[in-house]
């Protein structure tokens, strides 16, 4: 389960990670009380702030796929995350001065969206430099399980430290400090042990990045399945603090409660990908999304605060299944030239499709409630999961009638083959 954790690079990166990111989770609780106890509970505001957080993801992140390609991936997180840094210390200063607007949240939403555009490819395709090929879905795992373990401390130190502090800046000025976590601990790999990839060719242009998918079906399926999940089911950030305050009338500290059994739930969907020693198939893909979708849906309906918390945990479990199994399915299936740009679309479409989806869900939430926004997202998921098995049971009904089968080789390629010779090679559809 922990072999990835041999590698000293790897247990360096984890580490500033797991402390950065989880303060990053406290800040975005903080954050989400921070736009409600501003905006009256508006849900438009909440929705407002969350699309602008992540429309850089949208605009941006290719292009961050492409300087991953292209330059020192090391250099670039160290970069990102001073940068990142300092922004939040610059706004845990403003809420602690007492001067904290919404435009003034929105400001500093959007800009710690761009660093994140370039820091989130980037961060993904080093993984594979740290550990080489035949760690990676190991170490892949077990980035899910830091960042999920994160996911269930951040959200409930915050809903303590709110409660306790009665404000949201003590908890961001701790998220400003974090980043130095992760500074310190890429300035000390040994760099002469990393596992670097040859240059892009041709400039990593993103240009190249898309013919390559486009010639690639095996990709397609579950990119395509990334966009529905991600536009309408994963907007948990604006759907879960408007489900404790204005379905179950509960504080920050019950919200935190909420965050943590989904991240629990996360938690355990992770480590049990750690067991996974090669590239999933398009089945496990399309039933983990199916899966997620229908208790998405569940939760949205629970009729009280105790059963939701069993919902969201088990949902969590689904959520984290789907996105490790759609990211090695995209990541184990890509040359390693063009992965940071691949990761970058995977990040554009599972993270940029939010803002477009959490306007959307806001609107839901600020009209029908804070369920319709999730059984919304939950009944879409299974829509489009069942759609995509429709179509995989199609193409392999003319598969078996004579066309050539998929040969996974790609996804076995990334283990030790070289699979750039064909880049572009047609593909039966999956």
């Amino acid at each position: 389960m922990f072999q990835s954790l041999s590698v000293r690079n790897f247990r360096l990166f984890a580490t500033g990670q797991l402390l950065s990111v989880m303060c990053t989770w406290m800040m975005f609780v903080a954050q989400d009380w921070l736009v409600l106890s501003l905006s009256g509970d508006s849900a438009t505001a909440l929705g407002l702030v969350t699309a602008v957080q992540f429309t850089p993801t949208l605009l941006l992140t290719l292009y961050g796929g492409r300087l991953a390609d292209r330059y020192d991936k090391r250099r670039l997180l160290i970069l990102a995350n001073l940068a990142a840094g300092l922004l939040a210390l610059l706004l845990a200063l403003v809420v602690l001065a007492g001067r904290a607007s919404l435009p003034v949240i929105l400001v500093f939403a959007g800009s710690l969206g761009a660093v994140s555009a370039v820091e989130s490819p980037t961060r993904m395709s080093f993984v594979s430099e740290l550990v080489g090929s035949e760690l990676l879905p190991n170490a892949s795992a077990l980035s899910a399980a830091y960042f999920n373990t994160a996911r269930i401390l951040g959200p409930a130190l915050a809903g303590l430290l709110i409660s306790g502090s009665d404000s949201t800046g003590p908890v961001m000025l701790l998220n400003a400090l974090s980043y130095l976590a992760t500074v310190a601990s890429l300035t000390m790999m040994r760099t002469k042990e990393l596992q670097r990839t040859e240059t892009a060719p041709g400039g990593a242009r993103i240009a190249d990045a898309l013919r390559y998918i486009r010639g690639r079906p095996d990709l397609v399926m579950p990119l395509g399945l990334v966009a529905a999940v991600g536009m309408f089911g994963f907007n948990f950030a604006l759907t879960l603090p408007l489900l404790a305050k204005t379905v179950f009338h509960s504080g920050s500290a019950s919200f935190g409660l909420l965050t943590t059994a989904m991240a629990a739930g996360s938690l355990l969907g992770a480590f049990a990908g750690t067991a996974r020693r090669g590239r999933p198939g398009p089945g496990l893909v399309i039933g983990a999304a199916l899966a997620f979708g229908v208790l998405e849906t569940a939760s949205g309906l629970a009729p009280s605060y105790a059963l939701a918390i069993p919902l969201l945990a088990a949902t969590g479990f689904a959520t984290i299944s789907f996105a490790q199994a759609a990211n090695h399915r995209i990541q184990l299936g890509s040359d390693p030239r063009y992965r940071g740009r691949v990761l970058a679309l995977y990040t554009v479409i599972l993270q940029g499709s939010t803002p477009l989806g959490a306007l959307l869900v806001g609107w839901l939430c600020e009209h029908y409630g804070a369920r319709s926004g999730l059984y919304t997202g939950g009944l879409v998921t299974v829509a489009a999961a069942l759609t995509a098995l429709y179509a995989h049971r199609r193409t392999r009904d003319r598969s078996s009638s004579g066309l050539p089968r998929d040969v996974e080789g790609a996804g076995r390629g990334l283990a030790g083959s070289d699979v750039r010779s064909r880049p572009t090679e047609r593909r039966p559809r999956v």
